[in-house]
């Protein structure tokens, strides 16, 4: 990473101030889209294939100026790059802009009831009959599912090649006979899930994105960039309050004097600072067209485990207090900012905090990120695979 940063009068800042004058200090998001301020690495027209740098810059003016990017979540941080790394013109077209505009919301289709943490074990089917697909199955853990135009869906498509190897990848209007939604309530009280039912569901072949069987592929991708966006700076997967904020809660409070609380933040001052210089030089991977890899879950693995700290250094800063779910760390405000749609039900310290166990479960398991750390990071020795050489439908076979 190069930490000389460009001066106030770069050409590059000069250039966003001039075009927000243009815009009154408050353009459109449909503005902020077509202008490529919404994801300016991404390729022309949709983006400006900006580098690590410009893109730095051009969030830090819109940030000093106020502006606020409706666009976000799983459309434009998960959905939106896969299309773009696997999906042809037509599908670039018709679903990108409505994603950078904010217009369309999309949902993760992955996770199944019965596969655990092994998603390539997935059991969802499709079927091709002529120029669609028949799919039937089930998917656990929607997140924001019931608000979403699109999904991006996994599905088995050949069940007698090894599991990896007979996923396809789809784009799937939420809408479509067949689909049924079924909520679930955590205990935050915030209905954020949902278990999706799928019942002889009919979809065209041209909502596949990439060939028939190369969708784990895909999936990786999709993974990745999944890994990277629940790794932001806030505590709850880049939503929320960050350790600075707690910090900042702190110091405005007039410090701590218990020896332990103060080691307790301090801590929390290396994790953040940590974090925040792999997200750097993440980004940097990212921006130079270079798909997340295994950093990105060092980089999960580390933040979920951060965020619990943060959540619960400000649930005992409340003390007898934290027992109520209206007060804050240290008599503070209970609210924090909502800097996601997602974080519906998560309107403060204490809804943080009790949702803050389900840091190191989504995305990925906590587990699931140290093996690939050890075996893509370390050189350790894979786990051993029992279906090794099985087809899918051969291992499932054996565990009847």
């Amino acid at each position: 990473m190069d930490f000389d940063w460009p001066d106030d009068d770069d050409p590059r800042r000069v250039a966003v101030r001039d075009w927000l004058d243009d815009h009154d200090g408050n353009p459109s998001q449909e503005a902020l889209a077509h202008a490529g301020y919404v994801a300016p690495h991404w390729p022309k027209p949709y983006g400006l294939e900006a580098d690590p740098i410009t893109q730095l810059l051009i969030d830090e003016e819109l940030a000093s100026a106020g502006v606020k990017r409706l666009a976000g979540g799983i459309g434009l941080g998960w959905a939106g790059p896969t299309i773009i790394y696997g999906g042809d013109q037509a599908q670039m077209d018709r679903y990108l802009w409505p994603i950078l505009t904010g217009e369309e919301v999309w949902c993760q289709l992955f996770s199944e009831p019965d596969s655990g943490s092994d998603l390539a074990n997935l059991a969802t089917r499709a079927v091709r009959d002529g120029d669609r697909y028949i799919v039937n199955g089930s998917k656990i853990w929607s997140s924001g599912a019931h608000r979403s135009k699109f999904g991006i869906l996994i599905a088995r498509t050949d069940p007698d090649v090894p599991k990896h190897r007979g996923v396809s990848y789809f784009i799937c209007p939420m809408d479509t006979p067949g689909l049924e939604l079924r909520p679930i309530i955590d205990m935050t009280t915030a209905y954020s899930f949902n278990q999706t039912f799928f019942t002889d569901m009919e979809l065209p072949v041209e909502n596949r994105i990439g060939d028939e069987n190369d969708g784990w592929r895909l999936a990786k991708v999709t993974l990745g960039n999944e890994r990277v966006s629940l790794s932001g700076e806030g505590a709850l997967w880049g939503s929320g309050p960050s350790a600075a904020d707690l910090l900042d809660v702190i110091r405005s409070a007039g410090g701590l004097s218990d020896p332990v609380m103060r080691d307790r933040a301090a801590r929390l001052h290396i994790e953040g600072e940590v974090l925040r210089l792999i997200r750097l030089r993440t980004l940097s991977a990212r921006l130079q067209g270079r798909q997340p890899g295994p950093e990105a879950s060092v980089r999960k693995a580390l933040a979920d485990d951060h965020g619990q700290h943060v959540m619960t250094l400000a649930k005992d800063l409340s003390g007898a207090h934290g027992l109520l779910a209206d007060t804050g760390p240290l008599g503070t405000s209970p609210q924090f900012p909502k800097t996601q749609a997602v974080v519906e039900g998560w309107n403060g310290w204490h809804g943080g905090y009790l949702f803050s166990p389900a840091l190191t479960i989504g995305g990925g398991t906590s587990e699931v990120q140290r093996n690939i750390i050890a075996e893509r990071v370390l050189g350790l020795p894979h786990d051993v695979d029992v279906e090794s050489g099985k087809s899918w439908s051969e291992a499932r076979a054996s565990l009847a």
